[in-house]
């Protein structure tokens, strides 16, 4: 399937991209401008919008081809940034891009999801607006439902991880791969990324585990810790914990692409960080490792030229003696000769730096024996300050305008090593002495590839960072959303009041995730999701106990039926889950209130 990005251009393949273009058109003959005109409108386009991403949904889900207006090519499948690429006009649309966002940012996986349900929540909405439900009762019911259903998901569907080990973590990551382009190489992939983010654990402080609270998320530690301590209404004090909460600041894991051989030579260098450059010259060593004299090998980081010094543009030198010249390009060159033996003397052995280094610089550096690399990514250096305790500097100069190097700023490592990858070389940094930090070095054949294994890992180890800081997981398969469709049906029965039907909507709206993802895989939906909703609600109503581990059963795509996804390994973070369906709520409840659209001429 074919759909336009970064810029919408005319001749579209997209039905869905047509609809929501007329939709969102300001010149269109039948613009909506009051009353339900506007609700349909609004809705049509959000349908539209969920539509191009609805195929994509599962692990048998088809990619997108993203075209812009100058012909780039850009091959996925990730909700994200088929949304992300759009140019979407119509304003209820962009909530939905948004919302794709917003969910890519908190969580980094079922940003597809989310979309297919607000989708969906408008659609059913926007059909009882017109049996005559007010919006305000919709909007109420939604949320009722909205809060039985995360209440029902903490109470009976989580697991918690810490009791079933690292499999569990590794089954995450593979259910979050099953649908990307190293699908095939799940098994090699998810250990890569279990390991990268378990590599860049940090002690949480005190917000971070308010936030992980916030979140509806358990511990997310497994060390004994003494409890935290809060002050208490009567002025004492009392434990709010007696666990240790870690987080896992995806920030310190690098990835770095590399053209060349097959995605099973992509490697983890953990602890360490690989920058894309090469010595500045060839006599330079290619090996620099900590001695007995200088047990740790340092690393000054710079963002500024060293190169031979110049007068800036339009400064004027008036000399009188023609030998005077002489002695100006003498004191330039003796400047830079300066700051190089400046940053020699702070200690460090490796030079990395975003400018240039020119020949002169080059000597004395060979002759230091030191590794310099010129034109690295300032980003890059960024992290590696980081990741070796030590800063990026922009200047020599002190604010009395001297010129110095302060040793502090220098990074520490245990060794640098030049690399050959692909055509071309790197640097490898071993043994960094800073904060955790780790870098994944992705092998692939062309540049689309690379960019889409990087997506797909990239959402992997978010699913993995999210259940190690809540410690709580949800079977997948369309388990946790058969199971509160029985349950919200059960619980509409007990509401004496007009919200009975909107929450009755609402359990039928969720069941649009198993059926996209029976349709999806070629399987008959209507027959898999009346099984599946047949064992959820033997499971809920039956006394049982036998019939409890039911609740975990979800679609098996490649077989056809239902199985155990608890068992089978498809899992994924509670809190996924849970932001999905608040998400996905506060959105379609954002949409549905609106009842005017007032187009303003500036």
């Amino acid at each position: 399937m074919t759909t336009t990005g970064s810029f919408i251009v005319p001749n579209l393949i997209s039905k869905n991209q047509s609809q929501l273009n007329n939709v969102g058109s300001e010149s269109g003959k039948h613009r909506p401008e009051t009353g339900q005109d506007v609700r349909v409108g609004n809705v049509t386009a959000a349908l539209a919008v969920a539509n191009i991403v609805k195929t994509s949904l599962g692990p048998v889900g088809l990619d997108k081809m993203l075209v812009d207006d100058i012909g780039d090519v850009l091959i996925t499948n990730d909700g994200a940034t088929i949304l992300k690429s759009l140019e979407v006009e119509h304003p209820a649309a962009r909530v939905l891009v948004d919302l794709a966002n917003l969910q890519d940012q908190e969580v980094g996986d079922g940003t597809t999801s989310v979309v297919i349900i607000a989708a969906e929540l408008l659609r059913r909405g926007n059909d009882l607006v017109k049996n005559g439900i007010h919006p305000t009762t919709i909007i109420s019911g939604y949320r009722s439902a909205l809060k039985a259903a995360v209440s029902y998901i903490k109470k009976e569907m989580v697991v918690n991880v810490s009791e079933l080990g690292d499999e569990h973590l590794i089954n995450a990551a593979k259910t979050s791969m099953s649908s990307k382009i190293i699908g095939k190489e799940s098994e090699y992939f998810s250990k890569l990324a279990v390991d990268a983010v378990k590599s860049v654990k940090m002690n949480a402080t005190a917000a971070d585990v308010a936030g992980y609270d916030a979140m509806g998320s358990g511990g997310g530690g497994d060390a004994e810790a003494p409890p935290a301590e809060t002050t208490s209404p009567d002025g004492g004090t009392a434990a709010v914990s007696k666990k240790q909460r870690y987080k896992y600041p995806l920030s310190a894991i690098h990835i770095l692409k590399a053209h060349g051989k097959s995605s099973m030579e992509s490697h983890l260098i953990d602890g360490g960080f690989a920058i894309n450059a090469m010595r500045a010259a060839q006599g330079m060593p290619t090996f620099v490792e900590s001695t007995v004299d200088q047990p740790v090998v340092k690393i000054a980081m710079l963002d500024m030229n060293l190169q031979r010094h110049r007068m800036g543009m339009g400064v004027q030198v008036i000399v009188k003696d023609p030998a005077e010249i002489e002695n100006i390009k003498k004191r330039e060159m003796d400047i830079t000769k300066e700051r190089i033996r400046k940053i020699i003397d702070a200690g460090a052995r490796v030079v990395l730096t975003t400018k240039g280094v020119d020949d002169l610089c080059m000597k004395y550096f060979v002759e230091a024996g030191i590794i310099c690399a010129r034109r690295c990514n300032r980003e890059d250096l960024k992290r590696l300050a980081k990741a070796t305790g030590g800063k990026v500097v922009t200047t020599m100069a002190d604010m009395e305008g001297n010129e110095t190097f302060d040793a502090d700023s220098l990074g520490g490592c245990d060794s640098v090593r030049e690399v050959r990858i692909g055509d071309g070389e790197m640097l490898y940094v071993y043994g960094c002495k800073g904060h955790g930090a780790s870098t994944i070095v992705l092998r692939g054949a062309n540049e689309y590839m690379l960019d889409e294994m990087d997506r797909a890992l990239h959402d992997s180890l978010c699913v993995v960072k999210r259940m190690l800081e809540s410690n709580t997981l949800v079977p997948g398969g369309g388990a946790a959303e058969a199971a509160l469709s029985v349950y919200l049906d059960d619980y509409a029965n007990t509401i004496q009041s007009r919200e009975q039907m909107v929450i009755q909507e609402y359990a039928d709206a969720l069941l649009v995730i198993p059926k996209t993802l029976a349709v999806n895989a070629a399987k008959d939906a209507s027959e898999l999701v009346a099984k599946l909703r047949s064992v959820h609600a033997k499971s809920q109503h039956s006394e049982d106990v036998s019939d409890d581990g039911l609740k975990f059963l979800g679609l098996d795509l490649v077989e056809g039926t239902i199985r155990d996804n608890l068992a089978a390994g498809v899992v994924e973070p509670a809190i996924s889950k849970i932001k999905s369906l608040r998400f996905a709520t506060e959105a379609a409840i954002t949409i549905l209130r609106i009842d005017d659209r007032i187009t303003l001429n500036k």
